[in-house]
């Protein structure tokens, strides 16, 4: 990963937006230490997806370890109007 300085960033936005779509790049600031990463959109959008999925996972897993009696699957498929 690239790291700069925010004046770094500051003086070559489109350059650095440009270097994002490659490799994540850091942005820090004297003091602060690390400020912002910008990455790409599809970085981003991936991230993002693994975030949600991780989420699913561990509330399928919590439900899973329910006590609480199930309802069968025509039941559910009744109340929503599906047919088998």
């Amino acid at each position: 990963m690239a790291s700069i300085t925010l004046s770094e960033f500051r003086a070559r936005q489109s350059d650095y937006i440009a270097a994002a779509q490659r490799e994540p790049v850091e942005i820090t600031s004297r003091g602060v230490g690390r400020r912002a990463v910008v990455v790409s959109p599809d970085f981003f959008d991936r991230a993002l997806e693994a975030l949600e999925d991780q989420e699913d996972i561990r509330a399928a897993r919590a439900a899973r370890n329910e006590s609480e009696p199930r309802a069968p699957h025509t039941d559910v498929m009744a109340e929503f109007g599906l047919q088998p």
